[in-house]
């Protein structure tokens, strides 16, 4: 978009970043948004790469008031646990690509992502469990927990 006009005043609008406040619930964000602005008029136009700033910035003012982790603390610990995005995305939940979107702040994350990232965060040994669980391995080589239930199945058969 090339130097458009206000819709309200026809003057001349201008590429700019300006303070923006959202509100979710009783809490707000002041955060920095870029877009054509008309000094005349106060009218602004917002195309897709600045709409993904206000994006980004309502689910992080949604993550607070939920008690969900915010980007930087989900990046934290994946990088504390030493896994890729991908890796982070198959064994905890989400999908392959789920945590590149929550890294990025375009895709909130679910509060069972956000327990299980806090869990894991305090005590990392979990990710053994989580691997081992999800791998392809026979039952009898499994967790621990698999096979107190096959105990359990037994003894009440």
């Amino acid at each position: 978009m090339n130097n458009p006009t206000c819709p309200v005043s026809g003057a001349k609008m201008y590429r700019d970043v300006r303070p923006m406040t959202l509100t979710y619930k009783d809490a707000h964000i002041v955060f920095e948004m870029p877009g054509w602005y008309c000094d005349q008029s106060d009218e602004s136009i917002h195309a897709g790469e600045d709409m993904k700033v206000s994006d980004r910035a309502l689910n992080r003012l949604k993550a607070r008031s939920e008690g969900l982790l915010e980007a930087e603390e989900i990046r934290r610990i994946r990088k504390k646990l030493s896994l890729t995005q991908t890796d982070a995305g198959e064994l905890i939940g989400g999908g392959p690509r789920a945590f590149q979107k929550y890294e990025n702040g375009d895709l909130l994350p679910s509060r069972a992502i956000s327990s299980a990232l806090r869990l894991l965060d305090a005590d990392p040994g979990g990710l053994v469990f989580l691997k081992r669980s999800g791998s392809k391995q026979p039952p009898e080589t499994k967790a621990p927990l698999s096979r107190v239930f096959a105990k359990r199945q037994r003894k009440v058969a």
